[in-house]
């Protein structure tokens, strides 16, 4: 999910339609409405924002902070004109990017991405990551379940790895679609994600007993 904030009505609303187009669900807030939105959102809503973008506003300088306060999701500022000033000042306001309007969605899509990617990368650090009784080897070779390899698909192996990266956070289908197929990838449909968790899910119900995977919609899915 995108967080749009902006002044205008008619901006807020021009991204939210141009999101839904791309099949990513978006909310716009006036900067009032935000501020109450991110102090009042509960931890787990907070999870599933993939990206903050901050239109002009006059307020717009004090919001990176107060977003990180809830959430380490990429922020990104957009600017109406070319200002080296102005763009120093966001970056130094605690922004991660900031890009000149107009920007089309997949730009924003692809920088977003290209952030997760780097923030996955520095994740998996580590050679392996256990919950309860599933651990998964960052190095290609199948998960361990209930103390035993179990051999998965390729694709099944890497969205199991994907959740477990991202422990204690709920990530959207187009989440777990760009890290498996990424972002560009129009020959095969988003809808995919859903019969391979599926077939996931079942594989780790047999083997465990209970089904360790949580999905919710508007929110994706999440691993305990």
């Amino acid at each position: 999910m995108y967080i749009v904030i902006d002044d205008r009505v008619l901006v807020t609303e021009g991204y939210q339609s141009l999101f839904t187009g791309e099949g990513v669900p978006a909310i716009g807030f006036t900067p009032s409405r935000f501020q109450e939105w991110v102090e009042d959102t509960s931890a787990d809503h907070l999870s599933s924002v993939e990206a903050f973008l901050i239109g002009d506003c006059a307020e717009r300088s004090s919001f990176p902070t107060m977003i990180r306060r809830r959430s380490q999701a990429p922020v990104i500022a957009m600017n109406e004109a070319s200002s080296l000033e102005k763009t120093l000042e966001l970056f130094a306001a605690g922004v991660d990017d900031v890009v000149r309007k107009p920007v089309h969605v997949r730009e924003i899509l692809a920088r977003v991405n290209a952030m997760q990617r780097r923030a996955e990368k520095r994740r998996a650090s580590d050679d392996e990551v256990t919950i309860g009784e599933i651990k998964v080897h960052f190095d290609g070779s199948d998960p361990e379940v209930a103390g035993e390899a179990m051999a998965l698909p390729r694709r099944e192996r890497r969205i199991l790895e994907f959740l477990m990266r991202n422990r204690g956070r709920w990530v959207t289908k187009t989440q777990v679609f760009n890290a498996v197929y990424g972002l560009f990838d129009a020959e095969v449909d988003e809808a995919v994600v859903e019969s391979h968790v599926s077939k996931l899910r079942k594989k780790l119900r047999e083997r465990l007993g209970y089904d360790p995977i949580e999905s919710k919609r508007y929110l994706g899915y999440t691993i305990s």
